[in-house]
């Protein structure tokens, strides 16, 4: 113990007596860390507001789309693009005939062409709110949750009035220091009245200002949206099945629209549901498929590093040659200048690991200012495990070289 005590003082000594080669030697480590640890802080903030997300729905909503949600990388294929629409009349059969359903809601959203919404009150204005149109259980089985005022009421949807329950972004910016209860509020040159704001939201990426922020929203009743724009469609339905009845919901959904859609036996599906269960699996895989992805990526950084500091402590080994002859001449072993050099090796890798996760540390608490990023405690202590054992992986040939100098030649060395 006494000697790897020695050897780490040696090792600590001789990075401090060439700091900038030892910097820039490491400086591939640095950046792999620095990588590393932002990719988890990344992917472990973003799976954790999803799941909080999701859980909000509760776990019994049944998501049901036209096309499969999330992202798409490719255009719409021809059966794609001829599949009839989703309907209101979908979602009434949808709870009155599956027996596992409590209930189900229609969203319509404004026309593509109409979809960045303008705002105005008075002389205020805000673009690219997103306006959905529903029915008054959506407050039931949704994570809305109404923070003044009220949701509207199926009598409002019946008769098509123009009332609306705004995000709290479009209150408090539009109305800063006024009670926004039964305000008119203009949506793309329509009045509507303000009857209720909803409570906050922690959005996933978006910021309050960004069309996809959460609480950038409008909810007006679904009959006023279909008289105000009577060609557009029903963009997904939100159900929720009764306690214990996923599985069974789903079957009867998937049973039920097949034969309101027409669908062959032999035929895929012309529609897609989820559940949060499912929505959860896709991005583990999403997600996974990325940590993969940037593993290699700050490997790359890992292996370019570990080369540097291969070469500096071969360079290391001939500028010591005298070194290593006299302490083999004074009784060392070959084990004693193996060590030496691999601790050396560890310390330089170790110390290039400790400054990455310093800066990868700090750089997520600057990025969870606009994105949500958390880093677990296991990530700072696997990148300094992975930064020693560069070190221990990289040095291992230089040491060896240097323990099997012969000690007379070493001190002949000039």
């Amino acid at each position: 113990m006494q000697e790897i005590y020695e050897d780490f003082k040696m090792a600590l000594g001789a990075v401090a007596a060439n700091k900038l080669r030892a910097f820039l030697t490491v400086l591939g480590v640095i950046i792999g860390v620095v990588t590393v640890m932002l990719m988890v802080a990344f992917i472990v903030g973003i799976e954790s507001q999803i799941e909080r997300s999701i859980e909000s729905f509760g776990t019994r909503a049944i998501f049901i789309h036209k096309f499969s949600p999330g992202v798409r990388l490719r255009r719409a294929t021809a059966e794609e693009r001829r599949r009839p629409p989703l309907t209101y009349e979908d979602a009434l059969a949808i709870a009155e005939y599956c027996p596992s359903v409590a209930v189900a809601v229609p969203i319509m959203r404004l026309p593509a062409l109409q979809s960045l919404s303008i705002v105005r009150y008075r002389d205020q204005e805000l673009y690219a709110v997103d306006v959905q149109g529903t029915l008054p259980a959506y407050e039931r089985v949704s994570n809305v949750q109404v923070s003044q005022g009220r949701f509207f009421t199926e009598s409002e949807n019946r008769h098509r009035q123009r009332v609306c329950v705004v995000g709290s972004y479009i209150a408090e910016t539009l109305f800063p220091q006024l009670n926004p209860l039964g305000k008119q509020l203009e949506i793309n040159k329509k009045m509507f009245t303000i009857i209720g704001v909803l409570e906050r939201q922690e959005n996933l990426l978006a910021g309050d200002e960004s069309s996809s922020g959460l609480n950038k929203v409008i909810y007006i009743p679904l009959f006023t949206l279909q008289k105000m724009y009577p060609q557009e469609e029903v963009r997904w339905i939100l159900a929720e099945a009764r306690p214990g009845k996923v599985d069974q919901a789903v079957d009867e959904i998937t049973e039920l629209l097949r034969r309101r859609r027409a669908v062959p036996a032999d035929q895929p599906n012309n529609f897609a549901i989820s559940t949060p269960e499912s929505i959860q699996r896709d991005i583990n895989q999403i997600t996974f498929g990325v940590f993969v992805l940037m593993i290699s990526i700050a490997s790359v950084a890992l292996l370019v590093g570990g080369i540097g500091v291969m070469n500096i402590m071969l360079v290391s080994v001939t500028e010591r040659t005298r070194e290593i002859g006299i302490r083999k001449a004074i009784g060392a072993r070959r084990s004693n200048i193996t060590w030496q050099f691999l601790i050396e090796a560890m310390v330089l890798t170790g110390l290039g690991g400790l400054l990455g996760i310093v800066i990868g540390w700090g750089l997520s608490l600057i990025l969870k200012t606009i994105m949500p990023t958390y880093v677990p405690f296991w990530a700072p202590v696997a990148g300094l495990a992975v930064s020693a054992g560069v070190g221990l992986f990289f040095g291992l040939w230089p040491a060896m070289k240097a323990a099997r100098l012969d000690p007379v030649e070493a001190l002949r060395y000039e």
